[in-house]
């Protein structure tokens, strides 16, 4: 196993925060803008574009966000990303601009946080070094995990446990937050990069399209993500469906959450013992095969078991698919790398949630739980050729 980079251990500290504070600062301020929008009496049609509005933009931004890191250094992308964010809670804090303020605080806090996640990557993928990307990820990605976990809670600390929150002092404290996100930005120091040539100053996004199975693993990637969001939303109607108590599916959720921050924790490990490639199908076939029998009628126990299977499987897509990307991707091109998986990610949160709902529309939760799992069965055929354990 390679070294660590000089410093790379403490620029990896530093990483860890600054994804864990950009976590909590998003998924305080998302659903803190729904609850504000209900103050204001904001229609449906509304609402939804609220909720695109976080994501359109940065999905047109996403590879040319990647080109900038590549070009101007993580550093610069990651403290444009910290400096938008501050003005999405100064923008939603000072209450001004009604519903169109709300959607137009959403784009900026999009672009916010794409900007600081697409630097975080690039920078994880330089400051890891080889042989260390799985292990760099992993925790990465737990960190990230850690931050939207504790994100909503503050809801409840700041705004109180009314059924409608008090939305200004929860604003005031996301500000906070990204003023001390600001200040870890701005105390990262990355290493002196050589310029790199060949592919990475003349290939371009073309070398990167042209690498051996990248379709693939970006299809596991999008699959496995888009997964955990219709987790995120049906697990809620099954649990309806069944007369289970709300509080009983929040537990569930947590329980699914928690179970992959723990193999995200230990990924590096498990990629010793199994190899990347055994854990890629593995986790991928684990994640199918729950999914499919959460959807089975059968008491809560064993619904809490097979949640756990689930999680596990579901945790390990993603950092995996990051650390295959950072291993195959010249240094030159990380950032633009990371950003075409994100631009993937996007496009299968969109895509394969609408597909999977109106295929499975006549057979309820179930049918759309076991029409996901068919989507993972499908993206661990397609991951089956993909040469993960190995260099380019």
């Amino acid at each position: 196993m390679s070294a660590q980079p000089p410093g790379g251990r403490r620029l990896l500290g530093l990483l860890l925060v600054h994804s864990a504070l950009t976590q909590v600062v998003t998924f305080v301020l998302r659903p803190t803008t729904a609850y504000r929008a209900i103050e204001l009496d904001v229609p449906t049609a509304w609402l939804g574009a609220l909720t695109a509005s976080f994501a359109v933009v940065p999905l047109l931004l996403a590879v040319p966000s990647g080109q900038a890191t590549d070009r101007f250094g993580e550093r610069r992308v990651m403290l444009a990303g910290a400096v938008l964010l501050l003005l999405s809670a100064v923008l939603f804090a000072s209450g001004r601009g009604g519903a169109a303020g709300l959607v137009a605080g959403s784009v900026v806090l999009g672009t916010g946080h794409l900007l600081s996640v697409v630097g975080q990557q690039a920078a994880v993928a330089n400051a890891a070094g080889p042989g260390r990307f799985d292990t760099a990820f992993g925790h990465y990605t737990f960190a990230a995990s850690l931050g939207q976990a504790l994100g909503p809670a503050l809801i409840t600390v700041a705004g109180g446990e009314g059924a409608l929150p008090d939305t200004r002092p929860v604003f005031l404290v996301a500000t906070g937050i990204t003023v001390l996100l600001l200040a870890c930005t701005a105390v990262l120091r990355f290493p002196v990069r050589e310029r790199t040539g060949g592919a990475a100053e003349t290939g371009g996004m073309g070398t990167l399209l042209r690498l051996p199975g990248l379709v693939r693993a970006l299809t596991v990637s999008c699959v496995v993500l888009a997964a955990v969001d219709i987790t995120l939303v049906y697990l809620p109607a099954l649990g309806a469906d069944r007369g289970l108590a709300a509080g009983t599916v929040g537990l569930l959720l947590t329980v699914r959450a928690v179970a992959s921050m723990t193999s995200r924790f230990f990924l590096g490990q498990l990629v010793r013992l199994t190899g990347r490639r055994r854990l890629m199908l593995g986790s991928v076939a684990l994640s199918a095969v729950s999914m499919a029998a959460v959807a089975v009628p059968m008491p809560v126990a064993g619904t809490a078991v097979l949640v756990v299977l689930l999680g596990l499987g579901l945790g390990v897509g993603q950092p995996l698919t990051m650390s295959w990307l950072a291993e195959m991707a010249p240094a030159g091109l990380r950032g633009r790398a990371m950003s075409l998986r994100l631009t993937g990610n996007r496009l299968g949160q969109v895509l394969i949630p609408s597909a999977v709902g109106l295929l499975a529309a006549g057979v309820g939760s179930a049918g759309v739980l076991w029409a996901t799992a068919g989507a993972l069965a499908l993206a661990g055929a397609a991951a089956r050729r993909l040469h993960v354990d190995g260099g380019p």
